[in-house]
């Protein structure tokens, strides 16, 4: 049985008590270690000074550190995040949250090549849409790798100084050669025991820009015979020479990232770094990095090094990552999607980043309650896509407007209106806004001579079980049949009587007539009983809008599964394009705003396109899943 954790619904002032953890039980592993810890004061003894920093820093200015917990959501700024993403940030920001911690917002910035403020601005928004923040105690906690580089930098020093690091020069051919396999040992390099002194040296003109990209990395001094090939002198530093989002060109190496992440953890005092399973066998290096520069070292020379940081150390867990149907989350996938045109951007509303779900109409409260049904442990697994629809469609019951739409209109001509309402009287009907919540009041539409249906609400020869209009006709045995008789929704009863087609033969315009004393709400309502009821738009007060129905991006529920092309499982009708009449209450919607189309599903007034005179609403979800099977 998966693990859950709790939707947490109680807010930032419950979720901050100091007992939040005892009032609630262990629900998943995660929350077991951290209850465990609080239990036997682990982190108690923490020191914080208001700002990340080193052992020194913390213990000059630092006072009992006010966050029982600390956790981190650390993302690379080289694309936008996506539902993935979104489930790591609900357990870091809630866990920190109900433990009375808090997270600490971070861009592991250490790839100048691939990063840009462009993608800093997406995920800052993110964050904050889908409910969190990073304010706790009077400071932001918005911190920046790049901001570390120089405890970095002292860090590999420490580490060379003690002799855990050196300098290598291989080629990467001859590293990659010499690392060994799973079965193969690997072979030392041929720098690995040079003298401290030497390896510091050449690390300060790497440093200094006296070595070209690719001449020499520093790497880490542990064991090439090691079954954890992860452990095998990994390297910690490259040069690169690259331009800096944030830091220019200062610097010519650059920390590699499973380096820099526990130093980032260790000077931000995270207590609990959690992460996803693909990062379970780096545990082992993130453990043996912070163990040495925790340990005070003395050095031949006589000198004595004072260790970086204080103890505990960070520990980093893992759980099981977000694997979703009929999506792809890798970055790279993603941005080919952008690049080639096959979505129209970032925020398509195909796509499953944290802006295109929202565009989609995807609401914070829906991904939430998604994350929470989802899970949280160490086993793997597979999400249908249903669920995160199926988490929507809760979401939105309770709060959404209703509106009748037509979305393929074909008019329907009322004859005898005119001869029993009088010409061009229109009859006033209402209906809740929302039949969960009367509070939201009531939309009101006018009812008359012409009205536009669904085309599929007529059929010339209806099918078995049809029950919406069809015109007289002829049965099998030769008997005369009446046309069917339909309920217009909070409507009047109405009686088919014929059709009209184009020269091309399609459907032109549905004729009816009214049945008197039937209207919706009057004592007569019930006289005529009907088994069919349909939606309408009146053509005297109908808004014209673009309707995009957008539906699953890819027609396999494993797209790209055994490295399989997969652009080749793109789903033809992901996205149709209809003109649609809505009802007039609709002419109030603003961008963001989401109503339940009565018998269509849920939609949303896109964030960018629409406006006052140009409505445009996307489909989020259809009000069933039309992919179950």
């Amino acid at each position: 049985m998966t693990d859950r954790l709790p939707l947490s619904a109680a807010g930032p002032a419950a979720a901050s008590s100091p007992d939040a953890d005892t009032a609630r039980p262990s629900s998943n592993f995660l929350r077991q270690i951290i209850e465990n810890d609080l239990a036997h004061g682990t982190y108690a003894g923490r020191l914080w000074s208001g700002s990340p920093g080193d052992a020194a820093h913390q213990s000059r200015s630092g006072t009992p550190d006010p966050a029982r917990i600390r956790t981190r959501f650390p993302p690379e700024p080289n694309g936008y995040l996506h539902i993935g993403h979104a489930k790591s940030i609900w357990v870091n920001f809630g866990l920190a949250r109900d433990y009375g911690g808090v997270c600490h917002m971070r861009f592991d910035d250490t790839n100048p090549e691939k990063e840009d403020t462009e993608y800093v601005d997406s995920i800052l928004d993110a964050v904050r849409w889908l409910g969190y923040g990073w304010e706790a105690n009077g400071t932001p906690h918005l911190y920046q790798a790049s901001d570390y580089f120089d405890a970095m930098y002292r860090a590999a020093e420490f580490l060379i100084e003690t002799g855990h690091a050196y300098v290598d020069e291989q080629s990467a051919e001859q590293m990659r050669a010499n690392r060994g396999d799973f079965t193969t040992p690997g072979t030392d390099s041929p720098f690995r025991d040079r003298a401290p002194a030497e390896n510091l040296t050449r690390f300060r003109q790497m440093r200094d820009g006296q070595l070209a990209d690719g001449a020499a990395v520093l790497r880490a001094r542990i064991d090439m015979a090691s079954p954890n090939i992860n452990l095998r002198d990994p390297a910690i530093y490259r040069i690169r020479r690259a331009t800096h989002h944030r830091t220019g060109d200062a610097w010519c190496i650059y920390p590699m990232y499973t380096f820099a992440h526990p130093i980032e953890d260790a000077l931000e005092n995270i207590t609990h770094s959690i992460c996803t399973l693909e990062f379970e066998d780096q545990r082992p290096f993130y453990d043996w990095l912070l163990e040495r520069l925790s340990t005070p070292a003395a050095l031949p020379d006589g000198r004595a090094l004072e260790p970086i940081f204080a103890r505990p150390n960070p520990r980093q867990y893992e759980f099981a990552r977000l694997n979703l149907t009929y999506v792809v989350t890798s970055k790279r996938k993603l941005k080919q999607l952008v690049d080639e045109g096959h979505v129209a951007g970032w925020d398509d509303p195909r796509m499953p980043t944290v802006v295109g779900l929202r565009r989609r109409g995807y609401t914070p409260e829906a991904i939430q309650l998604f994350c929470e049904r989802s899970g949280v442990s160490k086993a793997g697994g597979w999400i249908d896509y249903g669920s995160l629809e199926g988490a929507l469609r809760e979401t939105l019951d309770a709060t959404a407007g209703r509106a009748m739409a037509v979305l393929d209109p074909v008019r329907l001509t009322i004859t005898n209106w005119d001869a029993l309402m009088g010409a061009g009287r229109l009859d006033a009907c209402d209906a809740p806004v929302n039949p969960h919540d009367p509070a939201q009041g009531r939309r009101s539409f006018r009812f008359g001579r012409d009205l536009w249906i669904e085309r599929s609400d007529f059929a010339e020869v209806p099918p078995k079980g049809y029950h919406r209009l069809s015109p007289p006709r002829t049965g099998a045995d030769g008997s005369a049949l009446p046309g069917s008789k339909v309920r217009l929704k909070y409507g009047h009863v109405v009686e088919c009587t014929g059709f009209v087609n184009h020269a091309d033969g399609t459907l032109a315009e549905v004729q009816a007539v009214l049945v008197p004393d039937t209207k919706s709400g009057t004592p007569g309502a019930d006289a005529i009983k009907v088994k069919g009821v349909i939606t309408w738009v009146g053509a005297s007060d109908g808004l014209r809008a673009e309707v995009r129905l957008y539906d699953r991006l890819f027609s396999e529920p494993h797209p790209d599964a055994g490295g399989k092309d997969f652009l080749a499982s793109l789903n033809p009708a992901s996205l149709q394009t209809v003109t649609a009449m809505l009802e007039p209450s609709l002419a109030q919607a603003r961008p963001g705003d989401s109503f339940q189309f009565e018998r269509h599903g849920y939609f949303v007034a896109d964030r960018e396109d629409h406006r006052d005179g140009a409505l445009v609403f996307n489909r989020a979800t259809g009000l069933k899943d039309s992919w179950a099977k």
